[in-house]
């Protein structure tokens, strides 16, 4: 028996058809990947599955006696209280059921009716036996396990969470989720922010998962390892594929080709049918025959056009820098208000490209912003050559005015460029021509991504400093990021969870952690 249903599912987002006509279940057990190009419609799936989203035509079914936990990294917590307070409300109905079995062994202390007694007795016993089977009496443990698993321990179980930044509350977000046990969980990019400590730890939790879950994720090694099915959006329908990433990969390409062989045979029996008709429809003896035809053409059942959104192809400009030295640090103090690290000491040589690695909330975006002049440095120094010019991409997708479209936020960068030279600018980069005219806020997280790197692709720079570059990007761009940083003959800086995209690209590593030692 399905926990989900989804039923001849439709949704149009403008003039783009994200759905069409289609089917999808989930069973007691999947582990399901989620998986389509960037702007495919996987968030948008996710919003229609937790009721956010109305589907233009179509249902979506749960099994009414399902528990479903949606993780939202974008949800604020505007309370004021502790990490540690926070996540036990993961046990609110335990601590419930704590306070009525307290109330009465209360009433049993200064019962003198024997009968009521034996009544609260038996219910004091059962609220007491469903207490221990959920060991609520090892909460703190329970939470502390979580808690360190996901790297919150580092910034502080005591720590207010009105003052946690983005990354380290998507964690928080993430430990409650899991702390719920719910029996389905919908996890949307669940190690954008996660170490690769952390994302093994959160691997051996999905693997031992009892539940079902639908994961979206671009971090494609960690999608291998926790699924065991994979349904895929394209062409406007949910393909589903049993097995892990790798075997989806090769099941796809196979089923790509031949679904474009039927498409391409389609279209040529559909020109011929055409023709036939158009030639033959007025004449009196072969009229018959063309309206037969016509009425096959529209019975027809057509084949959505295959995916022909561009590829993206990313080309960092240069220009030429002076000296070999492009950036050095002296006893360089990072920090907010308290040191977040030892004092760095490093340099960057011209066209070198370095890694920064470490836990979450270590001090890696810190790092990178007081180079970039954003965030000023406690203590030391650091010093860029002359005429260094940086090109800094940002790790979220925050803009200026997220009500514009990316075809005028490129021309507000860059007020000298004509409108042709915008959009073929951002088809290179991945955007289809419908896509350039979307408001920022209605592009998914991999589009906006593709509209930051394409401001950056406009200018000449001999340092790239790159927040999290591969967040949200699909296979194809986080490919194509690659190369483009293999050929830049630039220094780059950046820092990202990927280990395979680190081992890629970088030629030398700077590791925080060794740092302590």
């Amino acid at each position: 028996m399905s926990i989900l249903d989804v039923k001849n599912l439709t949704q149009i987002y403008g003039d783009k058809k994200l759905f069409s006509h289609a089917d999808m279940q989930l069973f007691g057990g999947d582990k399901l990947g989620l998986t389509g190009l960037n702007g495919a419609g996987k968030s948008t799936f996710i919003n229609i599955l937790i009721g956010e989203v109305v589907p233009d035509e179509g249902y979506v079914k749960w099994n009414p006696k399902v528990k479903l936990g949606y993780l939202d990294q974008q949800a604020k917590i505007k309370e004021e209280i502790t990490v540690r307070a926070y996540l036990k409300r993961a046990f609110d109905h335990l601590f419930k059921l704590e306070k009525q079995y307290n109330e009465i062994n209360a009433e049993i202390s200064v019962c003198k009716d024997e009968q009521r007694q034996l009544e609260l007795c038996e219910q004091s016993s059962k609220i007491l036996a469903q207490l221990e089977s959920n060991n609520f009496y090892a909460i703190n443990s329970t939470i502390d396990k979580v808690a360190a698993g996901l790297g919150i321990t580092a910034f502080g179980m005591d720590t207010n969470v009105s003052i946690l930044s983005g990354g380290q509350r998507a964690k928080v977000l993430l430990a409650k989720l899991l702390l719920e046990q719910p029996d389905v969980l919908l996890l949307d990019e669940p190690t954008n922010f996660l170490d690769k400590e952390h994302i093994a730890w959160l691997t051996k939790f999905l693997t031992n998962f009892k539940g079902a879950f639908i994961l979206v994720s671009h971090d494609y090694d960690f999608l291998d390892k926790v699924v065991n099915c994979i349904c895929d959006i394209e062409n406007g329908t949910i393909t589903r594929f049993n097995g892990n990433y790798q075997k989806f990969v090769k099941l796809k390409e196979a089923k790509r080709l031949e679904y474009e062989k039927n498409y391409n045979s389609q279209q040529k029996e559909i020109a011929k049918l055409q023709t036939f008709i158009d030639k033959n429809i007025v004449r009196a003896s072969t009229s018959a025959m063309a309206k037969s035809r016509r009425k096959k053409l529209e019975k027809m059942q057509l084949l959505e056009k295959p995916n022909n959104a561009p590829k993206p192809s990313f080309l960092f400009n240069y220009t030429p820098a002076v000296g070999k030295i492009i950036l050095s640090a002296d006893e360089l103090a990072i920090g907010y208000y308290d040191q977040l690290v030892p004092d760095i000491t490093m340099e960057l040589n011209a066209g070198e490209k370095l890694a920064v690695t470490g836990f979450n909330g270590i001090g890696k975006s810190t790092f990178i912003k007081t180079i970039c002049g954003i965030v000023p440095p406690l203590s030391g120094s650091y010093k860029l050559a002359d005429n260094v010019k940086i090109g800094y991409y940002e790790q979220e997708n925050i803009w200026q005015n997220d009500s514009i479209t990316a075809m005028e936020e490129i021309k507000n960068t860059y007020p000298k460029m004509v409108d042709k030279d915008v959009r073929t600018a951002l088809s290179r980069c991945g955007l289809s021509g419908e896509q350039v005219l979307q408001k920022l806020c209605t592009l998914s997280g991999g589009e906006q991504a593709k509209v930051k790197i394409c401001k950056l692709i406009l200018s000449d720079y001999n340092l790239l400093v790159l927040d999290e570059p591969t967040n949200h990007l699909d296979v194809n761009a986080i490919e194509q990021l690659k190369v483009a940083i293999k050929l830049f003959e630039g220094a780059v800086l950046f820092v990202s969870h990927s280990k395979e995209f680190c081992n890629a690209v970088a030629d030398n590593v700077l590791d925080f952690e060794k740092l302590f030692d």
